[in-house]
């Protein structure tokens, strides 16, 4: 949420940035509404002060006098509870409106109005060749009986899936060697609550926005289709020293995702699912701008490093203003080479939103003067799974329909491949 003070002083500024983003809000409408909150409020606050000056004389008068007084006062109680409900109705448009505007995109952001404006900024390895007609994942996991997809959709529904056998080995290695991989960077590692309140939703910018693609319990929470939504609330309504920033965490857990919008989208395989597992890394640095992009420059690098180790080929790509969030200020994605659609595919994402979300979720700090100041928040995918399986098996097939094991991951799966023939190590 920006500062209303920034917004009044930065109108045009703020309705440049919404409109780069393809946001519609009423700026002007907010303003207005603004102008009467604060009317408002003055006016409570004069009858208020006009009681309290009454609730002096009246101590002190008698008689007729008194009951003339005790009447006035009644006056002035009504008149104060209509501008009270007054003020709670302007109030709540006010705040309504308020989670609504989005945070101003970073000047290098590229205009654009999908992802298929994004502009591509670096590319690693080169797309696989192979010297045989290569499958895609969905058959190759099936053949091999690694995964029942048929199964999985019997038993979840729409999208479901079972991972089995050297499946679940090769997800358990990626994660074992993210684990490693991303704690080396200074990380602190938490396992994060999937069901989360609504109010830590708000905080992050999901709601009221992304409702669609959130599943709901009866209580009233939600299931989070990323570990940054709890792992933000961790500091919620917390004061931070310093000495304390950088904050770098690296948080697992088990995603959801309704997916509402994507219907028809990546309905076979593991692309798109309901239910997935993923490590998250999250940052609270100081509030300056040149620490956020440093930041968020590092741990981007972080991830593709991280696709590095698993040698798949991949390119790096900044998003345009039309695929930014509500709260993002800058974005890149980590996308991966897909053998089978020839293309690459998103696999991560890293952004920063300066304090947009640490006001909503009032987590601040006091500076080297010992100013309050609300801190800025980052997060980036360390990995998704089973999405991640994509690009592995189908990038590191083999004629015979094997799957080779790249090298990084072969300590933690205990084979050099998958499939007929496959190596055990130390037999």
């Amino acid at each position: 949420m920006l500062d209303i003070h920034f917004i009044r002083e930065n109108a045009d500024l703020v309705k440049a940035g919404a409109a780069k983003k393809l946001i519609t809000v009423d700026i002007d409408r907010l303003l207005a509404l603004d102008d009467e909150r604060k009317t408002l409020r003055e006016q409570m606050d004069q009858k208020k002060n006009e009681q309290n000056r009454a609730g002096q004389t009246i101590a002190l008068a008698h008689g007729e006098e008194k009951e003339r007084l005790l009447e006035s006062m009644r006056h002035v109680k009504e008149s104060f509870g209509v501008l009270e409900e007054k003020y709670k109705t302007v109030m709540g448009q006010w705040q309504e409106l308020m989670l609504t505007v989005p945070n101003i995109p970073d000047m290098s952001v590229p205009e654009g109005e999908s992802d298929a404006d994004n502009k591509e900024v670096k590319t690693w390895g080169e797309p696989t060749k192979f010297d045989f007609a290569p499958k895609d994942h969905v058959e190759l996991m099936t053949k091999l009986g690694i995964a029942d997809f048929e199964r999985g959709t019997k038993v979840a529904g729409f999208r479901g899936y079972f991972l089995k056998g050297d499946g679940v080995l090769l997800a358990n290695a990626i994660s074992q060697l993210a684990l490693k991989h991303f704690a080396s960077k200074g990380h602190e590692l938490l396992i994060a609550p999937s069901l989360v309140r609504r109010e830590t939703f708000m905080g992050t910018g999901y709601l009221p926005q992304g409702e669609e693609d959130l599943y709901k319990t009866q209580d009233g929470e939600y299931l989070a289709g990323t570990a940054e939504v709890a792992t933000m609330g961790y500091y919620m309504d917390e004061t931070l020293e310093l000495n304390q920033l950088p904050i770098k965490l690296l948080a697992y857990s088990q995603c959801f995702r309704r997916e509402a919008g994507a219907h028809g989208k990546d309905v076979r395989g593991l692309i798109r699912v309901h239910e997935f597992f993923k490590w998250e890394q999250v940052v609270l640095c100081e509030a300056s701008h040149a620490a956020s992009v440093e930041m968020h420059e590092a741990i981007n690098r972080n991830t593709e490093e991280f696709m590095e180790l698993l040698g798949i080929p991949y390119h790096t790509v900044v998003n345009c203003g039309g695929d930014l969030g509500l709260g993002q200020v800058k974005k890149y994605d980590i996308e991966l080479w897909v053998p089978a659609e020839k293309t690459y595919r998103e696999i991560s994402s890293a952004s920063y939103f300066h304090d947009f979300q640490t006001r909503r979720l009032n987590i601040r700090y006091r500076d080297a003067e010992g100013k309050m100041q609300f801190a800025h928040s980052l997060n980036s995918t360390a990995v998704p799974f089973p999405r991640i399986l994509v690009s592995i098996i189908e990038n590191y097939q083999q004629a015979d329909g094997s799957i080779r094991v790249p090298e990084a991951l072969v300590p933690f799966v205990g084979k050099v491949a998958i499939g007929n023939d496959a190596e055990v190590l130390g037999h």
